[in-house]
């Protein structure tokens, strides 16, 4: 579980910056040279080299060079781990506000009795 738990962590790490957001999204789309990755970026190439080394070390990507060009692709088990986690948190809060609202109607029961 503690390995799960620090890959979540990178995972979470590496969705938390905007621009490496956006490059998750665009590989939604299909793979990408790092060149075309770069383009919508207002960064300088070694910047966005980082950003996909951190991608890429949380394993949401992937890339192969091949010759002088380096391809990116999205990595969609990863991305569903993250899923899962999200989906078992969501579902522990409904069960809580679940159990809430049913606390709370029957207080408003037992007061409306008590009148």
């Amino acid at each position: 579980m503690l390995n799960q738990s620090h890959a979540l962590d990178r995972m979470f790490h590496a969705l938390a910056d905007p621009s490496r957001r956006r490059v998750v999204e665009q590989l939604t789309r299909g793979s990408a040279s790092v060149s075309e990755l770069a383009k919508p970026l207002r960064m300088s190439l070694p910047s966005v080299l980082q950003h996909l080394q951190i991608l890429e070390e949380s394993g949401l990507i992937r890339s192969e060079k091949v010759g002088r060009v380096r391809t990116c692709r999205i990595e969609p088990k990863a991305l569903a781990r993250a899923e899962h986690w999200i989906t078992r948190q969501r579902d522990v809060w409904e069960q809580r506000l679940d159990r809430l609202g049913a606390y709370l109607a029957a207080e408003e029961e037992k007061d409306k009795g008590n009148r």
